[in-house]
């Protein structure tokens, strides 16, 4: 893990106000999209994105959750204007396909525990689309996603220890401090 040059947090955790870790957070999708695009169809221009895009939304549940996710960014609301999926809640269009999001396939990668890939994914999705959620949810959300990446998994108990500091009104500086405790300032060089 390294620190944001631009917001101090491990990266990505200064997502969504930090561009910077905004846009990492963003190519986490978008590296599954290209990938897909390189191995399916070799180089697309943008009208055939978003004919490829249309299909993969068709049928959400034959694809990785990171390609839906980006296919999704290559189509517009026709509600709200946003990037379908990702505008306001309360846009019948983008909460319609923020659920049908999560149909999409689950593969962990390698090396990783059981189920660090689907909650990658729900953080991911949470961060990208931050509207209806508490700032307890957020800030839980974006400061564990470093770790994520990096490999860990929080297990029940560490959850819900989590959960109960920012119940009791724990800050964002201690939520960071309780999940460098877990597993040091940086889980590649051995802490925790």
């Amino acid at each position: 893990m390294r620190r944001c040059g631009d917001c101090d947090h491990w990266e990505p955790a200064g997502a969504p106000d930090c561009a910077r870790c905004a846009r990492i957070v963003d190519d986490i999708v978008e590296s599954g999209w290209r990938e897909f695009v390189s191995r399916e169809f070799g180089t697309l221009n943008d009208p055939d994105e978003r004919d490829v895009a249309e299909m993969v939304i068709d049928e959400p549940n034959r694809h990785l959750w990171r390609v839906v996710d980006a296919a999704y960014d290559r189509l517009t609301c026709t509600e709200c204007g946003s990037r379908l999926s990702r505008g306001p809640a309360g846009c019948a269009a983008c909460d319609l396909a923020n659920g049908f999001r999560y149909v999409a396939v689950e593969i962990d990668r390698p090396g990783v525990p059981l189920y660090n890939e689907h909650a990658l994914r729900v953080n991911v999705s949470v961060v990208r689309r931050p509207y209806g959620i508490s700032w307890r949810e957020m800030v839980g959300r974006r400061l564990l996603l470093p770790y994520l990446l990096d490999g860990y998994l929080p297990s029940i108990k560490q959850a819900q220890a989590t959960r109960a500091l920012l119940n009791d009104g724990g800050t964002a500086e201690e939520l960071a401090e309780h999940l460098d405790l877990l597993w040091g300032d940086s889980p590649r060089d051995g802490g925790g």
